[in-house]
């Protein structure tokens, strides 16, 4: 289990394949319980991590403060997954890189997009966060995270986070849940740290990343000055609005949405819209998975 520090935070990755590099941006971490559910419902029993190997060289990653990685109170943003993201890139050595990104990977895919535009040789976006309903549960998530918090204190936080040690199914443990979980240290800094101080930056993250109904990741303005291919595939669920493809594809210059709605979205057809996509960038050609 390969590990490396990024910007000073412990991070898993692993690398598989060969082939032009794509990184994969998972919904939560690479070995979170909700990607398999999520290969289940959303992928359709997709294996991007395994299905994509014989034509590309995978990189998979836990995202900071999600599963074996680890992470540091402070605001978090979509620019900040990004960063850690583009540092890891850094720490391979790889200059430009396929995005593939689903669910809140897109929103991490994005902006890497906007502020690291050179490192991105294009955006797969496989069902993208967003409308209103996106951000009523995020918000939602943070503020009985931080009512918790003031009722029962940091103490009680941490041990609920050893018990669930995953933010978005259980609000209450906070989003450094998994940190707690694995790293006993962090821990005991999270208990011993200013409670005031920390309320400030939940609030902040809150704020940052569940700020407007429009797809995740980016601002409108932003989206419309992203100078790199984007491909699209739609969802249609109470998290994953069918508006915040069409947004995307309305707004960036370069995008172009898949015509399959969910229903239609099979492994076999998934895997044929990455290997497609990649090919239109002369970087893959296509292939049918198995």
């Amino acid at each position: 289990m390969p590990f490396a520090s990024i910007e000073g935070i412990r991070t898993h990755f692993q690398i598989t394949g060969k082939g032009p590099p794509l990184l994969l941006l998972a919904p939560i971490g690479d070995n979170a319980p909700i990607p398999q559910r999520w290969r289940d419902r959303a992928w359709r029993g997709f294996k991007p991590a395994e299905l994509l190997t014989s034509h590309f060289q995978v990189i998979s990653y836990d995202r900071r403060e999600t599963c074996n990685s680890g992470g540091r109170v402070e605001p978090l943003s979509w620019r900040v997954f990004a960063r850690h993201a583009n540092a890891l890139l850094d720490h391979l050595g790889i200059k430009q890189a396929f995005l593939l990104g689903s669910c809140v990977g897109c929103s991490v895919a994005l902006s890497l997009a906007a502020h690291f535009p050179d490192r991105c040789r294009a955006l797969l976006l496989h069902w993208p966060v967003g409308g209103f309903l996106w951000l009523d549960r995020g918000r939602a998530c943070f503020d009985r995270h931080i009512e918790f918090a003031r009722v029962h204190g940091l103490a009680q936080v941490a041990d609920r986070a050893r018990q669930s040690g995953l933010f978005w199914s259980d609000p209450e443990a906070g989003p450094w849940a998994s940190v707690i979980a694995s790293d006993q240290s962090f821990a005991q800094f999270f208990v011993r740290q200013n409670f005031d101080r920390y309320l400030k930056v939940v609030e902040q993250s809150r704020d940052q990343l569940f700020n407007d109904t429009l797809p995740s990741g980016v601002t409108s303005s932003q989206l419309m000055t992203i100078p790199v291919p984007a491909f699209v595939m739609p969802g249609d669920d109470a998290l994953h609005a069918t508006s915040a493809a069409h947004v995307l594809r309305e707004l960036m210059p370069h995008a172009k949405i898949s015509p399959l709605m969910p229903r239609q979205q099979t492994a076999a057809s998934i895997g044929d819209w990455v290997y497609e996509s990649a090919a239109a960038c002369d970087q893959a050609r296509p292939a049918a998975v198995a």
